[in-house]
């Protein structure tokens, strides 16, 4: 190690800056390389009836891993296998259904070579990302998806850095067209996440959270403002929901209320009907939690009434 190495934090902050800035100019290079060759391999794993194989070895390999992971748990079955243990058995694992993501930077990685003669003999599609499309693996492949650098992050441009951050970026671009192709909605991404804290976010419907029975701040749209009021103060919520004949026809908010202060309306005289918002806005119960949030973010409401699958009030 060079016993003159810069240690001092302005000089670590400013080797952290460039190397982010090298990895940037990378990314910003790799989009408008994205082509036909792009499109063909989305086409390539759309038509798989199997699983897209990733493997890689190295830092590459990693990158592979995380490639795979990403694609499973985005509609595209999908596994990571090891380069070096493909030839010592795991080769069995590929099956004329399926096609493989070959990923080297020089593109003539021994470990992967070895696999091109036992995939054309199954005819299983290769989509290599690599650094060089004249390279053996690149020249092998069904398709080639280019992630050349200009420069890696790394002060002696030797170790995998920028290449394996356009690597990674590729793979989540091919992902994300995969899932976009495929209409892959957020109930399927709960389903193949149901551990933790994003499977719970994303499994928790409306009904599983919303206030039933006696905490409902319903009103008839015939009882007075003064008598709405009472209702909103006693339930909390800033609102109440004027039901008629077991519907949702309106609904009163805070907002609702300074307005008809503004026009000094008579709280004793005036009826809900007179001044609820119809039909206001709504969710149903089986929609999921996170998308009622959603709702209430992009309308700027503190709560949503919750209706039943034939736009019912939810009475329970």
């Amino acid at each position: 190690m060079n016993a003159q190495a810069k240690t001092d934090p302005a000089s670590l902050i400013a080797a952290g800056r460039r190397a982010i800035e090298i990895e940037g100019r990378a990314l910003a290079a790799l989009g408008p390389r994205l082509d036909a060759s792009f499109a063909r391999a989305c086409a390539i794993c759309l038509e798989c009836q199997g699983r897209v194989i990733v493997t890689g070895m190295g830092k590459s390999g990693h990158i592979a891993g995380k490639i795979a992971a990403t694609l499973a748990s985005t509609g595209t079955p999908s596994f990571f296998m090891h380069a070096a243990e493909a030839s010592h058995g795991d080769i069995g694992m590929i099956t004329r259904d399926d096609a493989l993501l070959a990923i080297s930077n020089s593109g003539e990685t021994p470990e992967v070579l070895l696999l091109i003669p036992h995939l054309s003999r199954l005819g299983v599609p290769i989509i290599a990302i690599t650094g060089n499309a004249k390279s053996t693996l690149g020249r092998a492949a069904s398709v080639h998806l280019d992630v050349s650098v200009a420069e890696e992050a790394c002060p002696l441009n030797l170790a995998p850095t920028a290449s394996t951050t356009a690597t990674l970026a590729l793979g989540d671009a091919l992902a994300v067209a995969l899932l976009e192709a495929r209409g892959f909605t957020s109930q399927d991404f709960a389903r193949s996440h149901p551990g933790g804290a994003l499977g719970r976010k994303l499994l928790l419907h409306v009904a599983d959270v919303m206030r039933t029975g006696e905490d409902l701040p319903i009103v008839s749209p015939d009882v007075t403002l003064a008598a709405g009021l009472v209702v909103m103060s006693k339930k909390g919520l800033g609102m109440c929901v004027v039901v008629e004949g077991g519907r949702m026809v309106g609904v009163f908010t805070d907002g609702d209320l300074r307005r008809v202060l503004d026009r000094q309306a008579d709280v004793h005289r005036t009826t809900m009907r007179e001044i609820m918002t119809t039909p206001g806005k709504s969710v149903q119960a089986q929609e999921l939690a996170a998308e009622a949030a959603h709702l209430m973010e992009k309308h700027r409401v503190t709560a949503l009434p919750v209706l039943d699958a034939a736009a019912r009030w939810w009475a329970r």
